[in-house]
């Protein structure tokens, strides 16, 4: 036996980046996951910051008055 420490075959998984649509890896190494890159996810975050990512919401009906 020799004396070195080899982490465990462990898979890999490969993932689509959602910022440019490239090849990332999700898994522990990745510290982006699952971007690809720092430069990905700051994109994202930064459209998520100037609202351009919206969750759908129905209209109030037209009778409804708030308190």
């Amino acid at each position: 036996m020799s004396g070195s420490t080899q982490e465990p075959n462990i898979p890999v998984k490969i993932v689509t980046c959602p910022g440019c649509g490239g090849v990332s890896v999700y898994a522990a190494s990745n510290p982006y996951r699952p971007f690809c890159s720092e430069r990905c996810k700051q994109i994202d975050l930064g459209a998520w910051a100037s609202e351009q990512f919206a969750m759908p919401a129905a209209a109030p009906p037209e009778d409804f008055a708030p308190d």
